[in-house]
């Protein structure tokens, strides 16, 4: 009679795929992720400029993401793959993560009380003790992100056993639970009344945009924790024995957080030239969109609603802004279902890319026009401060809402050449899809480090960052016809495996 099975029990290897319950629970755990990952996109920015960071210092908080991803998602990911832990490889990161993103949520949502009760003055514009905290508490979540995010994909497939048809299924669910995440992320930050749930939240330092952010942030955290218990709990993880020398284990151990970053310099050294070319068109693509990524909601409060930070015309922005993030997400979800079909129609996903970029260049162009309609308004009429027109409102909704196909796009078809050119030169997909990301990271370092200040040189809001985005969109699309080859038609049915990327 065989002893009950327990997470503490070490398992033996599976002999095949997990069942798909199994896999669909991991992958909702994407939906918690992306849950905050909205919240952060959406409401940050303008929430810490009421902390009183001036505009052209809010982007530099930023820097945290990009630096992240470069530097936390591959020391997780090649620890988690040789992590001995009687726990499973994989769910003590997963664990570690959720309890982070918990810590960090308490100190952002909290910021401003924390530094109220450690001696800032609430009636001077600047709190720099709320500042630091939130700083804190947003470069914890960020690491935290990406703590559970590896993990959770490589879970994935580890239960797909090499099951490709599994794989693709894994992935698809994990992308629709990002595409969850992601419409209740914005449709909470787009509702000016959550705060009510919890009355406790607005104090006399957190005002009611505060007080939904940290109301926000708690339906956040219960998402997510309910769904990483019931992985840890219902979902095996048998313990990873190494192969080899037993002696060196501690060896290898102390060295794996650093050996990755190795592997990554040999595989620059050994890319061929379709890569490098697929880096800059990925990289350039990149400098279009993170402007958009920082300012989305805070240009709906000043350039579209007139408001300034703290005033109710600004939150009302931000809120409205929000909503067109949901959009945004909708129209993203149906266009990622229809990627491999449309780039058969327009002759070939590279032919795809340049279109959408065309499209994204057009989209930041029109931020000038529809900023410039909004202040005719309220020239002309001081009550259109925080009511605009319903054209307005209408512009703004479909700039967002039509982003939503080039972001489709940007999410699949470079991770799908960077395993196209990678298999057809021999190369490894792993560290090939690793090297792209670099492509995408440090493209955000820089227009975080810049776009502020780039915005104060050309007085003052967020206009000369997007224009910048539309010159490097059009620019990424004239690269991605001229530079990259073109997939044989045999690789491009690989567009379809391929999981999608995001701004983490």
């Amino acid at each position: 009679m065989q002893p009950p099975s327990s997470s503490l029990h070490v398992e033996t290897e599976q002999p095949g795929p997990s069942p798909l319950r199994k896999m669909i629970a991991v992958s909702s755990i994407a939906a918690g992720i992306q849950f905050g990952w909205a919240l952060q996109l959406s409401l940050l920015t303008p929430y810490v400029q009421t902390l009183g960071v001036p505009h052209a210092w809010a982007s530099f908080i930023w820097l945290c993401g990009p630096i992240s991803g470069l530097v936390v998602q591959p020391i997780v990911g090649y620890s988690s793959d040789r992590c001995t832990s009687r726990f499973g490889r994989r769910r003590p990161f997963i664990l570690a993560g959720a309890v982070a993103v918990a810590v960090a949520v308490f100190l952002i949502g909290y910021a401003a009380d924390i530094g109220h009760a450690a001696g800032d003055d609430i009636t001077k514009k600047t709190r720099p003790r709320a500042v630091a905290v939130f700083v804190v508490g947003f470069w914890i979540l960020d690491v935290a992100n990406n703590m559970l995010q590896g993990p959770c994909r490589a879970f994935l497939g580890d239960l797909a056993a090499g099951d490709h048809r599994k794989t693709r299924t894994a992935n698809a669910f994990f992308s629709f639970f990002m595409a969850i995440g992601n419409v209740l992320g914005y449709a909470a930050g787009s509702y000016d009344k959550l705060h009510r749930v919890f009355p406790f939240t607005e104090t006399k330092a957190c005002n009611v945009f505060c007080a939904n952010l940290k109301s926000c942030f708690f339906f956040s955290i219960v998402l997510l924790l309910v769904l990483c218990i019931i992985v840890l709990l219902c979902v095996k993880d048998p313990q990873f024995t190494p192969c080899g020398d037993n002696n060196n284990e501690n060896d290898d151990a102390s060295r794996s957080c650093f050996s990755c970053f190795g592997e990554l310099s040999g595989a620059f050294r050994g890319l061929k030239r379709p890569m490098w070319m697929l880096m800059l068109v990925t990289a350039v693509n990149w400098v279009a969109w993170f402007p958009y990524v920082l300012f989305d909601t805070d240009w709906m409060g000043r350039e579209v609603y007139g408001g300034n930070v703290g005033e109710k015309a600004y939150d009302s922005g931000v809120r409205a802004g929000a909503l067109g993030l949901l959009l945004n997400s909708v129209v993203l979800a149906l266009m990622s279902l229809v990627v491999e079909p449309l780039g058969r129609f327009v002759g070939g996903v590279k032919w795809l890319w340049g279109i959408v970029n065309i499209i994204l260049a057009v989209c930041m162009t029109m931020t000038v026009v529809i900023t410039k309609v909004a202040e005719h308004e309220r020239h002309q009429n001081g009550a259109a401060v925080g009511h605009p027109s319903l054209g307005v409102k209408a512009g703004a909704l479909t700039f967002f809402s039509v982003l939503g196909v080039p972001l489709a796009i940007t999410y699949s078809v470079p991770f799908a050449l960077a395993s196209i050119y990678s298999s057809t030169s021999g190369a490894g997909q792993g560290l090939s899809l690793g090297v792209l990301n670099v492509a995408i990271v440090v493209p955000q370092m820089i227009v975080s480090a810049i776009s502020g200040q780039w915005d104060s040189w050309f007085g003052g809001g967020n206009l000369p960052a997007f224009v910048l985005g539309a010159v490097a969109a059009a620019i990424s699309a004239i690269l991605a016809v001229v530079l990259l080859p073109t997939p044989k038609p045999d690789d491009v049915a690989k567009v379809s495996a391929v999981p999608a990327g995001n701004f983490h």
